[in-house]
């Protein structure tokens, strides 16, 4: 639990002068239109005088649903800091609908982080809460806020409820499943249409372990929020009173100037590696531990997410690696259970929001239902993590889930069956004509970071029809893209280089054999290096026709997927400092 109110007292207080005061406590023409066009809202004269100032950064919006409810977590949040003596002031960024935004939310994520960088930097504002649920919501505003490097606690918007569909527990994994059955005619339109209503029954984020999730547990993990926050349902009244508290935490993270730097340090960064294989977390983690990394100057490699969480036990039994949802992974004792399980593997003393290391924070966690969250002596899968492979078709390396993959075509040999991007995809896919056997592995080029542009949830292809009629379910898939982390199969996603930037990717060609061998690590072209040079004198970028805005900048300036697809000239710190007054 974080701190009492009442330890302020006996606490001794940072003399460092408030960064706020540089706003709020000028005196003369400054000062005036500060304050004067502030009280215009009804605050009174001595919220001005040295309170801390509290920047609530609300990335409410109803184009994001699993979003819309954070008016009311905000307000929750300012509870707990005015009761703590602090000034609350909640702002908007940028928000992303991961159901709803073209062509992709991951072409906003850098976006996105600029406004909440500038946005906290601009104003003034001693230390920040962050609500965030949707998947790059909380990634934007954590390398954003990272970049400034104030006092930060961040609040989790929180999982929705299990749905319940005919008698049965459903969530977004289900919706993979739906679809292929709606396609084969086994479930009707109407049908399809009904299920809707069942899996979305409340408000929050997607209630598997999907990205969404996995960023909740991410920032548990790497010590920026107090305990419990990854599983609280959003529906559940904890939710607000975890809100409340932190809005207290940060009032004392402000006192006692405990900034971002101090918490995201590299023993935090492998925590949070351990801790998503220990959970069967999304793929997308990777690329969004990368840029905060990048951000906080912390040395992260794509390496390390092998070297580190590929031999940790799978420990939590959740949708899409497992059975249950995170609903129940909460009420089993939730992301505490499983620090506490993996005990010294993890870096203990690590420095966590509330003034204590993660191993403090969990030490009398207690499970309460073994089915959902095992023990390290008895897990539900020996190693689990990710998986990153090497060779001539990804020659700064691919990712893969083995959790969520068949073990039998963990080692595989097959032709290629090349779609050239994502429209040449859906022409092809559900064609009876489309030539495609059980052996193929198929090619999806063109849908990185510059060649989508955006780098979308596309790396899980579907079956061909042709296929799925005679009963296969899955086959080895590999693309520049991502998938969703609801998604599950045997999915080699982020490869690098990418096909729109010269990488071994964009030449490959129907009928090429590729030979995969996850336990070697290995992913490669079995084409010689004399055709891959005759293809690359022929081969050309495509056109997409951007040519203006943020767009271009993105194609022109994001970093590849091994480095965290951020833009270049956004990692390290710019710090807080505003240099020039504007009166």
């Amino acid at each position: 639990m974080p701190l009492a109110i009442t330890d302020l007292i006996s606490e001794k207080l940072t003399m460092k002068k408030r960064r706020s005061q540089n706003w709020f406590g000028k005196k003369g023409k400054d000062g005036f239109i500060y304050r004067a066009w502030m009280k215009n809202q009804g605050i009174p004269d001595d919220a001005f005088q040295g309170k801390p100032v509290i920047g609530i950064c609300n990335t409410w919006s109803e184009l994001t649903p699993c979003n819309a409810h954070f008016r009311e977590l905000a307000e929750s949040v300012k509870k707990g800091v005015l009761e703590a003596g602090g000034f609350p002031l909640e702002f908007p960024v940028m928000s992303l609908g991961e159901t709803l935004i073209k062509p992709t939310a991951m072409l906003y994520r850098n976006l996105m982080s600029m406004d909440t960088e500038e946005s906290i930097r601009a104003n003034p504002l001693d230390g920040v809460v962050l609500l965030c649920g949707c998947d790059k919501t909380t990634p934007a505003t954590v390398m954003g806020a990272a970049s400034v490097d104030l006092p930060t606690i961040v609040v989790s918007g929180g999982p929705m409820l299990t749905g319940k569909y005919r008698g049965k527990d459903v969530g977004t994994s289900d919706v993979w499943r739906w679809t292929e059955e709606n396609r084969m005619g086994t479930i009707s339109d109407e049908e399809f249409r009904f299920a809707e209503g069942c899996m979305a029954r409340s408000k929050g984020h997607c209630a598997v372990m999907g990205t969404a999730s996995t960023m909740a547990c991410m920032v548990e993990s790497l010590g920026l929020s107090l305990p419990e926050n990854a599983a609280i349902p959003a529906a559940d009244s904890r939710r607000k009173v975890l809100a409340q508290l932190s809005g207290r935490r940060i009032v004392e993270m402000v006192n006692q100037d405990i900034c971002l730097s101090q918490i995201l340090t590299r023993k935090a960064f492998e925590n949070a590696i351990m801790l998503n294989a220990a959970i069967g977390g999304s793929t997308n983690f990777v690329v969004h531990l990368l840029a905060i990394a990048g951000r906080m100057e912390v040395p992260l490699e794509l390496k390390d997410f092998d070297r580190l969480g590929s031999q940790i036990p799978l420990l939590a039994n959740l949708q899409p690696s497992g059975k249950y949802f995170m609903e129940d992974f909460y009420y089993a004792g939730g992301l505490p259970v499983v620090v506490k399980e993996l005990g010294s593997e993890l870096h203990e003393d690590a420095l966590t929001v509330n003034g204590r290391s993660i191993g403090e924070n969990c030490q009398n966690a207690t499970c309460y239902n073994e089915e959902i969250i095992a023990t390290r002596s008895k897990p539900f899968q020996e190693a689990s993590g990710i998986a990153v492979v090497y060779g001539n078709l990804c020659e700064d390396g691919a990712i893969i889930k083995p959790s969520a993959a068949t073990a039998e075509l963990m080692v595989h040999t097959g032709k290629a069956l090349v779609f050239e991007n994502i429209e040449d995809y859906h022409a092809k896919i559900n064609d009876p004509d489309l030539v495609a056997e059980e052996s193929d592995i198929l090619v999806l080029k063109n849908v990185g970071p510059k060649g989508y542009p955006g780098m979308p949830e596309v790396g899980n292809m579907s079956v061909p029809k042709s296929l799925l009629e005679k009963g296969v379910t899955d086959m080895v898939r590999i693309s520049d893209g991502r998938m969703s982390g609801t998604a599950y199969g045997t999915v080699f996603l982020h490869v690098s280089p990418e096909s729109a930037a010269g990488g071994n990717l964009g030449l490959v060609q129907n009928g090429d054999i590729i030979e995969v061998d996850v336990p070697a690590r290995s992913l490669n072209l079995m084409v010689s290096e004399e055709e891959l040079a005759r293809r690359r004198a022929l081969w050309k970028p495509e056109d997409l026709g951007y040519n203006r805005g943020y767009v271009e900048m993105y194609i022109r300036d994001v970093d590849q997927s091994h480095l965290g697809a951020d833009l270049y000239f956004l990692k390290g710190k710019s710090g807080s400092e505003v240099t020039r007054d504007s009166h």
